[in-house]
Formats: C-alpha cells, structure tokens, sequence
C-alpha cells in the first residue's frame, strides 16, 4: 500500500470543511491508502471546533492558535507527513477528491515523482472564473515552463502531489500564496518522472469567500525566477 499524506489547510471553512472531508474518506482506490492532516489556522468561525468535534474524519489535526497564512498551514502540515508522498487538498470544495483515481494513476502506472492536475486538459467540467485570475495563471504557468523546460498546463492547481523527500519543509522560506511555487519549483528540479492528469473544477467567486486574486501573480513570478536562477 502506497500512502498519500493529504494535508487540508483550513481558514474559516466552516460551511464545507466536513464536507470535504467526508468526501476525502469516500475515497477508496487500490493500492493506496490516505494519511488525511487538517491544519485550522487560526480560524474564527468555528471551523476549529468542528474539526475537534468529528474526530473520525481525519487522521492528524493541528490548530495554529494565530492565523499565519496557508503557506504556515501547509509547513506545519508537512512536518507531520509520514506518507510517501504529499497532495495538497483546499478546505473549500473548488476541486473534487473524485480525481484522486486520475492523480493516483500516474504512481501506479508509471512510478510517477510528481504528478499536477490540471484545469486545463480536458476537464469534465469548469466553472467559469475571473478573467484575470486565468491570465495571471497562464503567465505564472509560461513562466515556469520556459524557466524549468517543462511543458505544464496549470502550475496553480491544488492538486500538487510528489514524493515526500524531494521536498524538506524545513528549506522552505515563504509562507505566501507564492509557498506552491517553491514548493513545485524544488520537486520539479528533484524529480524524474513528472506527469499531468485532468482534474474538474467549481471556481468560488470572491463573494463566497475565494481568496487568491491575479495580483498575487507577481510574487509567485518572482518566487520562480529566484529557485530556478538564484538556489
């Protein structure tokens, strides 16, 4: 059994931190197993006491007691992996556990060190998302191709999975939106055999509480330029 440490940073995810889970036990594929790891960081709706309260829906829960930001949540979450490799799950239901068998195939078929899915290879479905939010990505995904002579179509899903020892969480210096791109930027230069699947995914808009926006694309810019030119 090949195990999958799952880390589930969480912010005020209240209305579908359960969900999300509970749609992550519902995943059942041969060959692997799940390490499930929620991290609340710091949340002030409750979410913290939700997690608490249903036990049975995670293996591991650490709660930051101040709120330091998904790239403090993913660290300390990755500290605690003990799986052989890492995929990284929003608290927030835009991407489905229901592509865990199209992430899992890669390793089973091919071995695989990295695998990305994808928004942008024939997903099942899309929702329609900001127009600027698709051009940043579509920079920051040039970008790294060119910088790293790869041939990735969406560098900013979630759905990021490699091999737990390409990557030391100790190393790593952000913790920004741009803490995926060192994160990809060092298991992409340490990996051999890298792949992409197609994954679905249903957008929040900024009203139901999506975060990220296309500003942020600078410092995940500059954060692929420094690993590939300056490490």
């Amino acid at each position: 059994m090949t195990t999958i440490s799952i880390i589930v940073p969480a912010y005020n995810e209240s209305s579908s931190i359960l969900g999300v889970l509970e749609r992550i036990r519902e995943q059942s594929i041969d060959g692997f197993r799940h390490e499930v790891i929620v991290v609340d960081d710091g949340s002030s709706d409750g979410t913290g006491n939700l997690l608490a309260d249903n036990p049975d829906l995670y293996d591991k829960f650490i709660r930051l007691e101040v709120n330091g930001g998904k790239g403090a949540a993913v660290k300390a979450g990755l500290k605690e992996a003990t799986g052989e490799y890492i995929l990284f799950q929003d608290a927030d239901l835009e991407y489905d556990p229901a592509d865990y068998g199209k992430l899992f195939l890669p390793i089973a078929r091919f071995e695989a060190d990295l695998v990305m899915g994808s928004r942008m290879v024939a997903p099942e479905y899309t929702r329609v998302s900001y127009f600027w939010n698709k051009v940043g990505n579509w920079v920051i995904t040039l970008t790294f191709n060119i910088l790293n002579n790869t041939t990735f179509t969406d560098i900013y899903s979630c759905y990021l999975m490699y091999r737990r020892d390409l990557v030391d969480p100790d190393t790593l210096v952000s913790e920004g939106w741009e803490q995926h791109a060192e994160i990809l930027s060092i298991a992409a230069a340490n990996a051999r055999n890298m792949y992409e699947v197609p994954i679905s995914y249903h957008g929040r808009t900024l009203e139901e509480g999506k975060k990220i926006r296309a500003h942020h694309a600078v410092a995940v810019i500059w954060m692929i330029i420094k690993k590939r030119l300056f490490s």
